[in-house]
Parts: C-alpha cells; sequence; structure tokens
C-alpha cells in the first residue's frame, strides 16, 4: 500500500503562488501516474494535473499556463507550482499515486485564495 502526504497549502491573495508537494512511502515500487485533484465546496472533484512515470504531463484547460507539475522519481515526490491564482482555485487539493491495480490517495490540503 501507498501512503501519501500533502504539503504547502495555505492563504493566498490572487495573482499569488502556492507550491504544494506530496511524498509517497510505502509500497512505491512500479507508481505510474501521480498527480492532483481538487474540490471545491459543492462541486465535484476534477483533475488538475498528473505525470508518468515517464514525465508525460496533462493539465485541466482551467489551470493550463499558470499550473506546472513535476516528479522527483528518486524521491517519490509530485509537486504542483501553481502561478497566477484565481478565488476560483479555492479548493482541497489531493495527491494521487497509481500502483495497478490500485489508486491510493492523500488526505487533501486546502488551497484558499482570496483578498
Amino acid at each position: 500500500q501507498v501512503q501519501l502526504v500533502e504539503s504547502g497549502g495555505g492563504l493566498v491573495q490572487p495573482g499569488g503562488s502556492l507550491r504544494l508537494s506530496c511524498a509517497a512511502s510505502g509500497s512505491i515500487f512500479r507508481l505510474r501516474a501521480m498527480g492532483w485533484y481538487r474540490q471545491a465546496p459543492g462541486k465535484q472533484r476534477e483533475l488538475v494535473a498528473d505525470i508518468t512515470s515517464g514525465g508525460s504531463t496533462n493539465y485541466a484547460d482551467s489551470v493550463k499556463g499558470r499550473f506546472t507539475i513535476s516528479r522527483d522519481n528518486a524521491k517519490n515526490t509530485v509537486y504542483l507550482q501553481m502561478n497566477s491564482l484565481k478565488p476560483e482555485d479555492t479548493a482541497v487539493y489531493y495527491c494521487y499515486a497509481e500502483r495497478p491495480p490500485l489508486t491510493s490517495w492523500g488526505p487533501g490540503t486546502q488551497v484558499t485564495v482570496s483578498s
């Protein structure tokens, strides 16, 4: 089983930046895709970005050009650099990791964008 721990959330003003981190531990051999989802109050959870073990990335249209996902395979850690944050980015951000046939999730970290 894979354990995930997120960090880096918080309160930021519109236009500001945050960097989320997610460290994986446990049965991390052959981790495949890792990434981030988010869920705002009253809304469904949505994919923000993901990255394969080879480094291929995928982004939601709403964050393209503002967010960057990266991965350090040696540290089993995935990062989400979030720039030009908007109030609509406010949500709980969840990290996930795929180790087939299972997908593991972190407990989530709150990101609030407000003046």
